[in-house]
């Protein structure tokens, strides 16, 4: 290892650096080529005082050396590893999208719009993981939400409701991170961020009860959210009597929608409901899963305004 250096203050060894050994001379000056003065030191091979100092001076000769390759390496492994992970996205959509397709579901390229607007309008819409898993097609669903920064979904047990929920939440992640989207016709305005809570089940675990616990977790999204941001509620504040609930849920909405954020709610707080219908809200649309007469499910999201049934 070919190193040199310079002498600093106090005589300490500075600027060490790694040097190309000289190759390439010509036969004529190995042979005649006159020598310079030089000085020699030779460490025993039972000095292992010398040894050791001799391997601190080569490892700070060769330190910057072996730093830039360390580093070249980690940017090569990284850049496969990313381009290994975006190939798995891609390769993702194309299977998805190949399933889908012999299936026979609907599929279709969104039509993004602004930040700013409150676009969202969709035909055939349907989950896409439920897609997946049954081999008949799936119930699709229409939604003419212009204007709206708040929609409220209501209805009877198993009608499809949350199944909505996800299948809206999910659009809009595939719209925006460039896919294809699981309907006929898809359009909505792009949003900062996506956010979700949905009710969970009973933890003996929990420091405290349900609705604390509830609680916590919307005070997180809301010190995370802009304005533009939306925002995903399924059957949230239920864990106490329905008249707070309602209040609860009331306030929160209100106060998000003001502050310009769009939101899905699915719930069964009829008082909670019915008080934002009677609001006439201009900015909002009220869903309800159908039920036909003998109580079987169509599993169509249609508007309708909350029933206290």
């Amino acid at each position: 290892v070919l190193i040199s250096a310079e002498l600093g203050t106090g005589n300490k060894g500075v600027s060490y650096t790694l040097r190309k050994p000289p190759r390439g001379l010509r036969w004529g000056s190995r042979i005649f080529g006159g020598k310079g003065e030089e000085y020699s030191i030779t460490v025993a091979e039972r000095d292992e005082s010398g040894a050791r100092a001799l391997w601190q001076l080569r490892d700070r000769g060769i330190n910057l050396a072996a730093n830039a390759l360390a580093q070249a390496v980690d940017h090569i492994l990284g850049f496969f590893t990313r381009l290994r992970t975006e190939l798995a996205f891609y390769i993702g959509c194309l299977n998805a999208h190949q399933t889908l397709v012999q299936k026979g579901d609907p599929v279709c390229f969104p039509e993004p719009v602004g930040v700013g607007e409150r676009r969202h309008v969709c035909r055939g819409l349907y989950d896409v993981s439920l897609a997946l898993l049954l081999a008949e097609r799936v119930v699709g669903n229409d939604l003419a939400a212009d204007g709206t920064g708040l929609v409220v979904i209501t209805g009877a047990n198993q009608g499809g409701k949350s199944t909505f929920l996800r299948s809206v939440g999910q659009a809009q992640l595939m719209m925006q991170s460039g896919m294809f989207v699981a309907a006929e016709a898809f359009q909505a305005n792009v949003c900062d961020g996506l956010y979700t809570h949905y009710r969970r089940e009973e933890d003996a675990s929990m420091v405290s009860g349900k609705l604390d616990e509830e609680l916590a977790r919307m005070s997180e999204i809301v010190d995370q959210m802009t304005p533009n941001s939306m925002v995903l509620l399924n059957e949230s504040f239920a864990a106490t009597n329905e008249r707070e609930g309602s209040e609860i849920a009331r306030q929160i909405v209100c106060a998000l929608v003001e502050a310009g954020v769009k939101l899905f709610f699915v719930t069964h707080l009829y008082v909670f409901a019915h008080h934002l219908y009677s609001q006439e809200m201009g900015n909002a649309l009220f869903l309800r899963a159908e039920r036909e007469a003998g109580g079987a499910r169509t599993f169509k999201i249609q508007p309708g305004e909350p029933l206290e049934t």
